[in-house]
């Protein structure tokens, strides 16, 4: 008879009970999770650690953990010295990420150019460069100072798969097209200046970017989007006082998109036959309607959405007047929606549902409004409110504070038990002083002869996980 091994040995023999006793790989991959000033620390733990720091292929210099000096001139001249003697002392490997959090300064150019020039030497797969952290480190700096201009050249032939720059100028090559960066999928730009011509040619050197996101970028006028490659797409902040942003799109492969506070002068949809979630969120001020109601008309040449996260502002829309008369998001399955629970909301949130007759789960969002509602016209605040829901199995309600709004948002809980006639769960969640509470969960009974629709949503005893 073969002998079994013994449990008690077999779980004594693969227990760690000290990190010293983890596999070198394993710790590794733990150091790749924090800064690399605190991975350089723990070559103070013992002899084990020593080296190991050097091994992590992932290079964190964050400037927000960098422990300040007395001025902030001091902290970035030691920051950089920390930065040149890590690299120096880094044996040459391969890089999976280098990010680099720093405010710059002209003193530093050379500085900069050569770590991002090491991480290209070491095949780095995941560029990051954030030359803006955070408003409250540019407090006390000039109001006019130079950015960092990133040597786009330096790129060429590179490994890099993702791109992230923030608060940098581009220095773009003549001939884009040999810089061969086959590999680059993911280009992220936020407050980096870009031309109409310089996006064109971005495509050329990348002809394989799969996710690009735009924000806060600027010097553009006719943004046309011609690729075949593209996936998702997220375009946001874009507001000039200068000129309106002309938006164009033709790509058959985006399945992802988002579209957040864009002043746009003409928005046209060419071909996003393969779009599966739409995105858009334009602040909620009169002001900023027409802008909200372009990009929401284009609606209709994105009609095989399965996902929709929008505004309500559909009753000033007017959706039958806007949009074709046989016009209907047959395949949208999830909508979620920033909206309140006043009559007027309640009306948009009506007008929007008619054009979703198969809609199966709803989140409702909290909306924040710069000015209050425009008035109503007497038939419309005496107008039935009916919420065509045939197939809505599922609404969750984010943000209801109890004691606020209580009896809009209790009128149209029961508005909701009422006529949702295949409704199932009801989830409520609150806030309290900026802390979110236990969900509160209204299921359906199983149907009883003698028990109406509205009372068979009772509330769960325990909270949803």
């Amino acid at each position: 008879m073969e002998e079994k091994p013994d449990a008690d040995a077999t779980a004594t023999a693969t227990t760690v009970t000290n990190i010293n006793d983890l596999p070198q790989d394993v710790l590794i991959h733990i150091l790749s999770f924090i800064p690399t000033l605190d991975t350089i620390t723990t070559s103070l733990i013992s002899t084990k650690w020593k080296t190991l720091w050097s091994s992590v292929p992932y290079l964190n210099f964050s400037y927000t953990h960098f422990p300040p000096y007395n001025n902030f001139s001091t902290t970035r001249q030691f920051f950089s010295e920390f930065i040149d003697r890590t690299l120096i002392l880094k044996p040459q490997l391969p890089l999976k990420k280098f990010r680099l959090e720093f405010i710059y300064e002209d003193r530093y150019g050379y500085h900069v150019d050569s770590w991002v020039r090491y991480a290209i030497k070491n095949q780095v797969l995941e560029l990051d460069l954030d030359f803006f952290i955070d408003k409250s480190f540019h407090i006390f700096e000039p109001a006019a100072k130079p950015n960092y201009d990133f040597p786009f050249s330096a790129l060429r032939n590179s490994k890099v798969r993702v791109l992230k720059l923030c608060r940098c100028d581009l220095t773009l090559p003549a001939n884009m097209e040999s810089m061969n960066l086959w590999s680059m999928n993911e280009v992220y730009f936020d407050q980096v200046y870009m031309t109409d011509d310089m996006v064109l040619d971005l495509f050329k050197a990348c002809p394989n970017i799969e996710v690009l996101k735009f924000e806060d970028c600027y010097g553009m006028e006719n943004l046309r989007l011609c690729s075949e490659k593209l996936k998702r797409l997220d375009l946001s902040s874009f507001y000039t006082a200068e000129r309106e942003l002309h938006l164009e799109l033709d790509c058959p492969n985006l399945v992802w998109l988002n579209i957040d506070c864009f002043e746009m002068g003409q928005f046209c949809v060419k071909n996003l036959s393969s779009l599966v979630e739409f995105h858009t969120f334009i602040v909620h001020g009169l002001e900023y309607y027409g802008q909200w109601c372009k990009v929401v008309k284009q609606l209709h040449r994105i009609a095989h959405i399965k996902h929709l996260v929008v505004q309500n502002w559909w009753l000033k829309l007017a959706p039958k007047d806007v949009f074709p008369k046989d016009f209907l998001l047959y395949n949208l399955k999830h909508l979620e929606l920033q909206t309140g629970y006043t009559t007027y909301d309640l009306l948009g949130l009506a007008a929007l549902l008619e054009l979703c007759p198969n809609l199966e789960t709803m989140n409702l969002d909290p909306l924040y409004k710069i000015v209050e509602d425009e008035s109503l016209s007497e038939e419309l605040l005496n107008k039935p409110i009916n919420l065509f829901m045939p197939n809505l199995k599922e609404v969750r309600l984010k943000a209801y504070v109890p004691g606020q709004n209580q009896n809009q948002f209790s009128q149209f809980v029961s508005l909701l038990k009422k006529q949702g006639v295949v409704l199932e769960k009801i989830v409520l969640v609150s806030l309290c002083n900026g802390m979110s509470l236990p969900p509160v969960i209204l299921r359906r009974r199983p149907p009883r002869a003698e028990v109406n629709e509205e009372s068979s949503l009772h509330v769960e005893g325990s909270p949803e996980r």
